[in-house]
């Protein structure tokens, strides 16, 4: 890139290149499809509204293959890793050790940076990247022009874990020095992600609330790819990616066993890294009850939320917003290990009326209370019902944000972020 585009820190001078702008999202994905599905939800509305644009998105995700992407948007998949259950790392598929998979993983994200030359670069959720992966390329990305920004969910975790992990990861210093802006995924007035840190002024001036990113219906599947029972109304009980929602299942799956008399069928969808025994386990018990079927993974999990008559989930950021955008119903059963972050969402998103939320924390987790919480869910008001102003607004203000980014009107921020407060 030509000398007089450099910039030597955040805020700097910069001018677009003429040709067709070009933009790399970062999506570390070490578990589930939330990263993945936020960053193609972007993506596609970038390319949307700017026709000439292209996107490129690095992720590890083993199945990012399986989703539509806008023209203009393709991906490049680095090799994976899987958290395993005493929180530690390894490598997905590749016989070597997690430092190893880390380091070829940082390689070929810098080596993209370098050959895509991007206009901007979007990071998703870790601002170091996934074991200070994307550092180099953000070092590499600083010296050329590019804006970086940093995108976040409206909730990481408590205060009392997210800083001392942050701390450690050295994040506010890559905050300060690198980041152009960060958007913040949700609104101010619901909840604030990074409040509790040390943060320099100069980087709370580049935060932007956006408000929550509105999910559009794909193009419809094929009716006959869906059980019998999503022909009349039903309860859609799904749990993302699947990883985690085993406890979830099995509570619901409980309250058909111990209630016959359950007026509403409910479609599982199990997600795909569900543990295959326990999902051979979960359909031995759903083929003995009628009002049961399940899925195992559908890459257009909206059609099937905008057909159901309500939702049991566990709350993660997608899935919330896909709650508000089809106007649904919803049962948040979160879970509280190892993060807080689905039971802030659902406690703040109750405390509004635009959800119930049922936990384990302080009852105990019976069939009965399922089968009553269910039982409930076509008496509780719809979303729609509760005002809160820009709460949808995620895509029009991000859309916003890159306009102006590609103008060179990025000093423009604070007055836009103000607005979605």
């Amino acid at each position: 890139m030509p000398e007089s585009t450099k910039r030597g820190s955040p805020g700097g001078n910069w001018r677009p290149d003429p040709r067709p702008a070009r933009v790399l999202i970062y999506s570390h994905d070490t578990f589930g499809l939330g990263h993945l599905r936020r960053s193609r939800a972007i993506a596609n509305a970038i390319v949307e509204q700017w026709p000439g644009t292209s996107i490129l998105i690095i992720s590890g995700s083993p199945v990012i293959g399986s989703f539509d992407f806008g023209s203009g948007v393709d991906y490049v998949r680095i090799p994976g890793v899987t958290k395993l259950p005493d929180g530690d790392y390894r490598s997905l598929n590749l016989n070597v050790p997690i430092d190893d998979a880390v380091g070829l993983r940082q390689a070929l994200i810098l080596r993209a940076a370098q050959s895509f030359r991007p206009d901007v670069l979007i990071v998703d959720k870790e601002p170091t990247g996934f074991r200070g992966e994307i550092l180099p390329a953000l070092e590499y990305l600083r010296t050329h022009g590019c804006r970086l920004v940093l995108g976040i969910r409206d909730v990481m975790d408590e205060a009392g874990l997210l800083v001392p992990e942050w701390e450690r990861k050295g994040a506010p210093e890559v905050l300060a020095r690198y980041y152009d802006e960060i958007w913040v995924y949700g609104l101010k007035q619901i909840y604030q992600p990074l409040a509790a840190l040390d943060l320099p002024p100069t980087v709370r001036e580049r935060t932007i609330y956006t408000g929550y990113i509105r999910r559009e219906l794909p193009e419809p599947a094929a009716p006959n790819r869906y059980p019998k029972i999503t022909r009349q109304p039903f309860v859609l009980v799904t749990t993302g990616g699947g990883g985690d929602g085993e406890d979830m299942i099995d509570w619901v799956i409980s309250a058909y066993e111990s209630d016959p008399g359950m007026d509403m069928p409910a479609l599982i969808l199990f997600g795909p890294f569900i543990n295959r025994e326990r999902r051979l386990s979960f359909l031995e018990r759903i083929s003995r009850q009628a009002r049961l079927d399940a899925l195992t993974f559908d890459n257009k999990v909206e059609v099937l939320m905008s057909r159901a008559e309500a939702i049991v989930a566990m709350g993660g950021y997608n899935t919330f917003c896909e709650i508000l955008s089809f106007d649904k119903r919803a049962l948040i059963v979160p879970r509280t290990r190892p993060r807080l972050e689905q039971a802030i969402r659902a406690v703040e998103a109750e405390r509004l009326g635009l959800v119930r939320m049922l936990s384990d924390e302080n009852e105990p987790r019976t069939p009965g209370r399922m089968a009553a919480a269910l039982r409930a869910l076509r008496k509780q008001p719809r979303p729609s019902e509760v005002f809160v102003p820009g709460l949808l607004d995620g895509l029009d203000r991000i859309k916003e944000r890159f306009g102006a980014i590609l103008s060179g009107t990025g000093g423009a921020a604070s007055a836009i972020g103000q607005a979605a407060e």
